[in-house]
Order: C-alpha cells, then structure tokens, then sequence
C-alpha cells in the first residue's frame, strides 16, 4: 500500500494531482460559479451531479452555501455585509484567511435564506451531502491513500484540500478586489489579474466577470483566456450543456443617427463598453491638457486624482478644492469630467421613464456636438450608432 494500487512514477503522481486539481477547479467556476450561482448556463443532470459528487469529495462544499454567498458578494459588494470584500475587511484578512470569512458567513442562516434558492434540494443534497459534507473529504483521503500510497497520498490530498481555498476564497476574492487591470469601470474594485486564466479556470477575470455577471463567457478581449469557458464548449458539443447567456457584444449601425428608445436601451445595455470609450476617447486631449496645467504650477496631486478619475474610477467626483480650482481653470477638463459625470448617472435614474430617458440621452448628445471639443463631438456621433 505504501506505492498504492497504481504505483506510478513521481511525475506521474504529479499529473494526477494536476488533473484531480483541474477537475475540481472545473467544478466550482462551471457548476458552483455560472451555473448555479448566476444561472448563466444548464448543465444536463449527469454531468451537475458528477460535479456535485466530486466537490463533496474534494472540498466538502455544499452548493446552497456557495450560491448564497457568492450571490451576496453580488449584491452587497465592496459594503460592510459584503461576506469578503478587501476594500473593507483588508488585503491580508481575505488573501489568508478567506476560506475563514467564507465558514463565517455560512453559519448565516438569514444569507442561505435570502441568496440560496434554486440550489440542489433532492434526497441526496438533504441526507447526504449536506448533513454529511465532512465525511467526502475523508472518503477522498483514503482513497488518494490507497491509489498513490501513503506519502505521495496525503500530499496530493493536501494540494486538494488547499487549492480552492487558497486561490479561489484567498487570490480571487482579495486580490481580485486589489490589484489588476481592469476592462470596465464597474461600481466595485473588481480587476482582471491576469490575461491568460488558466490556473484558476479562468476566475482570475474577475473585473469582467463583474461587469456582466450572468456571463458563462469570462473573457472579452482577444488576448483574454477563458479555460472555464473552453470546458463549457467541449461539454456543449456533446450536448451536455446549454449556454443561457454571455455578455452582450456592441452594434455599431453607422447610418443611425436618431436618438430612440432603441439607443437608450443598447448604450444601457452596453454602459461600461460606453464608459471604458469615453475615456479612451478622452485619453490623449485630457493628457495634453493635465500637462500644461502642470506646467502652469496647479497642484500635482490634484490633477493626479483628476485623470485617475476620468479613466478608472467610476465613483463620484472627489470634493477637493484643489481637484475644484483645476476644472475651474480648464473649460476642457470642466466639461470633460461633467458630461461624463451625466452620462455615468443616466442608467442610475430608475424613477423616469423610457421617454424621458431617451429625451435626457438626445439632450446629452446635442449638448456634446455643440461643445468645443472634437473628442466629445466624436465620441457622441458613435454613441447615436449604438444598435
């Protein structure tokens, strides 16, 4: 027994480990993430169970707690009943001891209540893999034990068993909440961490992930790898899955000039493609513009904040007198940082109607191509072709 039942070379061990690891990183961003989660494809029963079997086994998960509090990260992201938000709790809180964060707020029984419907509720989830979600964990040690021997056993137990709570609970829900690059200008901090996501399924896209949740799909851009999303394929080729949803892809019809409700609901629809535009659009006059603000001795800080702002951040301008003295002094930057401001508060009006949106959206647009500045006439001419 101390070689196991398959007695394989180290290298080998090492393969085995990496595909039992892939299999459950495959179970959690597939089944637990953009399935069940964020209902954004259906599985055939088959398949959702294997992966329901092999994550009792491998993690002791149970999928009413996973939705429920992921769902509610969502919902509260980036606030204080946000369940593992570093911007509130700290970098080093959810990097290290995010699998505690997760454990606590499972305990709710308010959050499985509110955030946990529509998971598995059948005989087996009742009186098996709820009730008994410790003992998988044991079944998987003993037979990684009788497979590969004792040593290399419970060494690739351990890689299992750590896995998922490091990079998913620790890396993903803190570090894709801290550092990254980041496609859209979403109200939370969420980033992308890598281009390529292949060590983690492709969750380290976690800003675009964000910006369209109910996406099976995590990438967007060409240089953007999705292996989640290349699971799905295979399985769907098969006839094993059905893709419900991905994230909307922008039409541009360059003979529509016409504001309509048509437009309000594509520039809507389509708001942080809108927003990463504009402040492309924006990008090389605001440079040319913060630089001789600075060459004219305006506080350095200040016009630091500014262009942060005005490319990355979403919130609210900041209330700084010296942010305020530079925008008074620059009719450019003035009406580049308001119609922008405008534009960002025009899905955030709930109370008005369509027609009154799409009057607010043609007003926008007049008022831009009536400016003096010939990024903000462009960028406005592209906006009416939204379809």
């Amino acid at each position: 027994m101390f070689t196991g039942l398959l007695n394989l070379p180290w290298w080998g061990d090492v393969i085995a480990c990496l595909v039992m690891v892939q299999i459950t990183i495959a179970g959690v961003t597939v089944y637990l993430h953009r399935c069940q989660a964020h209902r954004a494809l259906d599985l055939h029963p088959v398949i959702a169970h294997a992966f329901r079997l092999w994550l009792w086994l491998t993690t002791g998960m149970i999928t009413k707690e996973w939705a429920a509090i992921h769902r509610k990260h969502h919902a509260k992201c980036e606030t204080k009943d946000d369940p593992h938000s570093p911007q509130i709790l700290g970098i080093n809180r959810v990097l290290w001891g995010g699998v505690v964060l997760y454990v606590k707020e499972s305990y709710k029984p308010e959050t499985m209540q509110r955030y946990g419907h529509g998971t598995p509720d059948d005989w087996l989830e009742r009186n098996v893999y709820t009730p008994l979600n410790k003992w998988g964990i044991v079944i998987m040690a003993t037979i990684d034990v009788a497979l590969f021997g004792v040593v290399p056993g419970l060494l690739i137990y351990g890689v299992q068993m750590a896995w998922i709570p490091f990079w998913a609970a620790g890396v993903i829900n803190g570090i894709g909440h801290w550092w990254g690059y980041r496609n859209f200008v979403t109200e939370d901090a969420s980033t992308n961490i890598t281009p390529v996501a292949a060590w983690i399924g492709g969750e380290e896209l976690h800003n675009n992930h964000h910006a369209y949740p109910t996406s099976a799909k995590f990438s967007i851009r060409w240089y953007e790898f999705d292996l989640g999303w290349g699971y799905i394929r295979l399985l769907s080729a098969f006839g094993l899955a059905h893709v419900r949803k991905t994230a909307p892809k922008v039409k541009l019809d360059p003979s529509k000039f016409e504001v309509d409700a048509a437009t309000l609901q594509a520039v809507i629809a389509h708001r942080y493609d809108v927003l990463a535009n504009y402040a492309k659009s924006m990008k090389d006059s605001c440079a040319v513009e913060l630089a001789a603000m600075r060459a004219k001795g305006h506080d350095s800080a200040a016009l630091k904040t500014l262009r942060k702002w005005l490319h990355s951040d979403a919130r609210a301008l900041p209330q700084c007198e010296k942010v305020g003295a530079v925008l008074a002094s620059s009719p450019l930057l003035n009406t580049t940082a308001a119609m922008r401001q405008e534009l960002a508060h025009l899905w955030e009006r709930s109370t008005l109607n369509t027609e009154q949106l799409v009057g607010q959206l043609r007003d926008w647009c007049e008022r831009a191509e009536r400016s003096d500045v010939p990024q903000l006439v462009l960028f406005s001419r592209r906006l009416r072709c939204y379809a």
